[in-house]
Parts: structure tokens; C-alpha cells; sequence
């Protein structure tokens, strides 16, 4: 079975936004903070919200404190000012492309316009925009509504930004031929434009279209409006608990598209549920993926990657490698992951709740797990010598006070308790830690100094697993932005992250080469150039929707650290 994913599936600008400054509003706001209405349409979102103390205000009290947020659909003014009025701090969360709707209609009714508004009358969007319309305004959802209204002498249409294109092209011609002297506005969000055509194209190419969304939310409405449209089942669902588990029988192809307001991690559930319903049929393969999912989630595959790398530093470096050097990377490695994803279980529900049910069922096993590893690592460090101990030692001290806190919370005058508190460090350390674990720390031991080709493999090395980690951290943005933690994506944005982390593999690319030209590594360590240009290839494929963000995404990015050192076994040969 094919699993096809729209590319414009999940949160739109306007959405994100709002939940932005929610989820930003909580962190950070001290006294009591609510949503006047739902801020979107999206339950688990909501609930969310509701879980970090943001209730959801129904009425306008007499007398009010704190922040409220206005919902992203927006609001009539007359409502606006009584929450002012009511002594709240009004924040506007409103969609910037509804504020333009607004904007238009508060224009042309100063001048005379009756304003006709294409969408629900029941829709919020649409009771906040009648708002600024006052009694010159007018919701039709028909053409036979639009055909009956008066002939007005100045009137403007303009469309509710989550409105079918279709049916608003239909009034648009029509408008052409008959009020030719009304002004007709595009006022339908272009993200809601792009989504209804890809899924109209993907229902054209599947046996099924399943729509992930709030079942109140009006923009996936239209999407499955859309599916049916192009005769194609479809199926709406808030979320993958509602699947029903004989609807992939006969199917081939199954297209998956989301409504303006789902967050990546229901989407990612569904993918999951999907794809687990289909392997029913296929033993091996469901085998295959529980193999794939474990590797992944119990960090043992990134362990491998450690050891991988070890080694390939040394034969960038030159000299011939000891096999307890990647046993202390992978061990070290493989301790300090599980421990940190036990503590990152809060932000694991939403970005990864297959791991997080992974180490809630089975905590005492990773915990004994983890603890096993590190002891190996540091009694194999200690059979090597004192140096290297003495470095795994302070790593792991460093790697475990990394979460605990440093101050009371009575001393701290800002939320910064502990390392993992600073924003960004999480990404920097962890590259940094990387290449001391399997560049210096064997370099160390085995030749007893360092040169130009160490500090050339250590970049190599942290920069590779610098963009490893970044970009996991963008995959989870959205989950660690609800939990409160500040990673480097959630501090420059998606689109900057992706830039920076492109430029700096393309700067390893280059490296790799200048360094053979310079000397600095062997002729053979070209090949030690395909991780980084294959990294590169996986992110804009990524970015470009080619690729899906998914567990396969994940695994093969972590396959590229475990090639690193199949290639420089290979180069070994070819040297022997």
C-alpha cells in the first residue's frame, strides 16, 4: 500500500501563530490568562491549552483581570472593546489574512458599501467580520441567497478566507455578468486555496482521501467537501482513534491531507495507525517496522551511529583505531540518550507518543538499561587508562547535571535553573559532546596529541550530529513549544534553521574536499563526503515535501552516521 501525504497538510501561518502566542503567553504571563472562545478549531489543541491554564471565556464578565487572547478567527470590535472595557489585556491573535478581510470591509462601509460576505453565518470568522459590517452587512451561502438580496447601488462581496474556491469563483462570474458595478474581493486565504487543490489532484490519484481535522473547523470541511467532490471516499476524522479498521480493505493508494488547524502530531499518529492497519496482511513487514521503530526509540541505533563515527574519525585522522573506543562512544551515547528522553516524556506525547508509550510501560528497563551502559562505558575507560576515564568520568557528570538544577528556585531570578534551561544549548552541547566523545577522546588516548586533522575530524563529527539534533528539533517544534522548552528552531524559526543547517552541511561538503587538497586527511576520505551531500539531499526533500518528515525520515538520517563508518572500513580496505 502507498501512503500519500499533502504537502499543505497541518498548521497554516495564521493558526501556528496563535497557538504561538498562547502556548508563548503561558510560559511566560504570571497572572491568570483565558482565550475569549476557542482560540482554533482543533480539541486536542485545545484541550492543551486547557492542561496549561488557558480556559476558554464563553461571555463577557462586568469586571475582568489578566490576559485574554482573542480567538484566531477574530472577533466583532463592539466585543473587543467591552473585553477592554472589562479591565482584561486584550492580546490579538486574530489571522493576519482575516484582519485584511476586515480591514476591507471596515473601509468600504465608511464609504456607503453594503458588504456581502460569502461563508457560514453560524462560522466565527464570519459573526467577527459581520461585526464590522454592522446593519449594511449580508452572509449568503448560495448562489440562490446571493440572486435574491436587493440590487444595492455600492456593495462589495468578499469571501470567508476558508470558503470553498470553487463556489467563489461561481459567485465571482457570476457578480460579472449580472451586478457588474459590485466590487468583488479575493479574500480566500491562499493557504486554503493551495490545500483544496492539492486535495483535489491527490483525490484524483488515490483510492481514498482521509481528512484530519476539528469536525467544527470550516477550512477542513471544505477539504472533505473537495474529496467527495472528485468522487474519491472520503473519510473526516478528528483523530486516529476514529479509523475504522476495515476501512483500508482493497485499497492501494490512500491520500492524506489535514485541515488548517492539526497539529503534526495527529497527523503522524494517523500515518502511524495507517500504515500499522495495513502491514496486517504482511508479517515481515510489520516485523520489520517494530524492529525500526525499537532501533530507533530505544536510541540503540544512534549508539551504533557512535561507534560509526568513532571510528571513522581515526581513519580521517590517520591512525588505526581500537575497538573500546566505539564501545565507550556507544555506551556513553546509548546512557545519556535514554536518560534524557525519560525526562523528555511531557514534550514525547506530542511529538513521539509511540516512544513515550515506549518508556512510560517499560521505565524500569531503560533505567537499568541506561545505567548498565554507563558502567560499561566507564569501566572500559578505565581498563584503557586514566586519561580517558578521567574524560568519560567528567562527561557523564556533565551529561547528568546537564538536567538536574543548579539553583534553587528561591535564586533564580529567571527561569534558568539548569543547563538544559538556556535556550538553545541542548542542540550546541550535544554536537560538542559528539566530537570530544569519538574524536578527542581517542585521539587522546591512543596518540597522546592533537593537530590539524583532529580539529578537522571534530568539526566533521559535531557538525554532522549538529544537524542531526537541529533537525529532530524542528520535526518537534511544536510538541517542545507546548512543554516550554526553548530549542535552537523554536529561537531562529523553521525557515531560518533549515537555511543555517543546509549552509553548515554544505560547509562540511566542501571541507571534507579542501581538507584532501590541504593534506589534512588521506586521498580515500573522499568518500566520507556522501553522508553530508546525502543529508543535504534528504533535507530539501524534506523541505520541499518530497520527502516526509517520519519515522522513515528519522531512520535513514541516523543510517547516515553508521555509513560514515562503513565507508571508512571500506577505505581501510582499499588502503590494505
Amino acid at each position: 500500500m502507498h501512503i500519500q501525504i499533502a504537502k499543505t497538510a497541518g498548521f497554516c501561518m495564521g493558526v501556528r501563530r496563535a497557538v504561538d502566542m498562547a502556548i508563548d503567553a503561558a510560559n511566560k504571563s504570571k497572572g491568570p490568562i483565558c482565550t475569549y472562545g476557542p482560540l482554533i478549531h482543533n480539541p486536542q489543541v485545545l484541550d492543551i491549552l486547557e492542561e496549561k491554564g488557558i480556559p476558554i471565556l464563553k461571555g463577557i464578565p462586568e469586571k475582568g483581570e489578566g490576559t485574554i487572547i482573542i480567538r484566531a478567527h477574530g472577533i466583532p470590535p463592539c466585543q473587543q472593546k467591552k473585553l477592554q472595557d472589562a479591565g482584561f489585556t486584550v492580546m490579538d491573535a486574530t489571522c493576519p489574512r482575516v484582519i485584511r478581510v476586515q480591514t476591507i470591509i471596515r473601509k468600504h462601509t465608511e464609504s456607503g458599501h453594503h458588504v456581502i460576505i460569502a461563508g457560514d453565518a453560524d462560522h466565527p470568522e464570519v459573526v467577527g467580520l459581520l461585526g464590522y459590517a454592522g446593519s449594511t452587512g449580508h452572509v449568503i451561502s448560495s448562489m440562490e441567497e446571493l440572486a435574491a438580496l436587493p440590487v444595492f447601488e455600492k456593495a462589495i462581496i468578499v469571501a470567508q478566507t476558508t470558503q470553498n474556491t470553487r463556489f467563489y469563483e461561481g459567485i465571482s462570474t457570476w457578480v460579472t455578468k449580472e451586478r457588474s458595478h459590485y466590487k468583488v474581493f479575493n479574500t480566500i486565504c491562499d493557504s486554503t486555496e493551495k490545500r483544496q487543490n492539492e486535495t483535489m489532484a491527490l483525490a484524483k490519484e488515490v483510492d481514498l482521501v482521509i481528512v484530519v481535522g476539528g469536525k467544527e473547523s470550516g477550512n477542513t470541511q471544505r477539504l472533505a467537501e473537495v474529496a467527495m467532490e472528485a468522487g474519491t471516499s472520503s473519510l473526516h476524522i478528528e483523530s486516529a482513534e476514529e479509523i475504522p479498521k476495515d476501512i483500508l480493505k482493497d485499497k492501494k493508494r490512500i491520500g492524506i491531507t489535514a485541515g488548517a488547524s492539526t497539529p503534526n502530531w495527529i497527523l503522524r499518529q494517523v500515518v502511524s495507525t495507517i500504515e500499522s492497519q495495513a502491514m496486517t496482511d504482511s508479517p515481515m513487514q510489520a516485523w520489520i517496522k517494530k524492529i525500526q521503530s525499537f532501533l530507533l526509540s530505544s536510541n540503540i541505533y544512534l549508539a551504533m551511529g557512535a561507534a560509526a563515527l568513532s571510528y571513522a574519525a581515526s581513519m580521517m585522522q590517520g591512525f588505526n583505531h581500537e575497538f573500546r573506543y566505539s564501545l565507550i562512544a556507544a555506551t556513553y551515547i546509548l546512557s545519556m540518550q535514554i536518560f534524557n528522553t525519560l525526562t523528555g516524556i511531557p514534550s514525547d506525547r506530542y511529538n513521539n507518543p509511540e516512544r513515550a508509550k515506549l518508556y512510560e510501560t517499560h521505565r524500569p528497563f531503560f533505567f537499568i538499561l541506561a545505567g548498565f551502559a554507563g558502567i560499561t562505558g566507564l569501566a572500559t575507560a578505565f581498563e584503557a587508562g586514566i586519561l580517558p576515564f578521567a574524560m568519560l568520568f567528567f562527561m557523564t557528570l556533565a551529561g547528568i547535571l546537564y538536567t538536574a538544577p543548579l539553583l534553587p528556585r528561591s535564586l533564580s531570578r529567571s527561569h534558568i535553573r539548569s543547563l538544559k534551561d538556556i535556550p538553545g544549548s541542548k542542540t550546541i552541547l550535544i554536537a560538542i559532546a559528539w566530537g570530544v566523545l569519538c574524536v578527542i577522546l581517542p585521539t587522546s588516548a591512543i596518540r597522546g596529541s592533537l593537530d590539524t586533522a583532529t580539529l578537522a575530524s571534530f568539526l566533521f563529527v559535531a557538525a554532522l550530529v549538529f544537524v542531526r539534533t537541529a533537525f529532530f528539533d524542528i520535526m518537534a517544534l511544536q510538541g517542545d513549544r507546548i512543554v516550554g522548552k526553548e530549542t535552537l528552531p523554536i529561537l531562529l524559526g523553521e525557515e531560518k534553521s533549515r537555511r543555517l543547517l543546509i549552509l553548515l552541511l554544505t560547509a562540511v561538503f566542501t571541507g571534507t574536499f579542501l581538507c584532501i587538497h590541504l593534506s589534512i586527511f588521506p586521498a580515500q576520505a573522499f568518500l566520507l563526503a556522501l553522508p553530508p551531500f546525502l543529508l543535504i539531499w534528504m533535507l530539501c526533500g524534506e523541505i520541499s515535501g518530497r520527502i516526509p518528515a517520519d519515522t522513515r525520515l528519522a531512520f535513514h538520517i541516523e543510517s547516515l552516521l553508521i555509513l560514515s563508518g562503513i565507508l571508512a572500513a571500506m577505505i581501510k580496505i582499499s588502503v590494505i
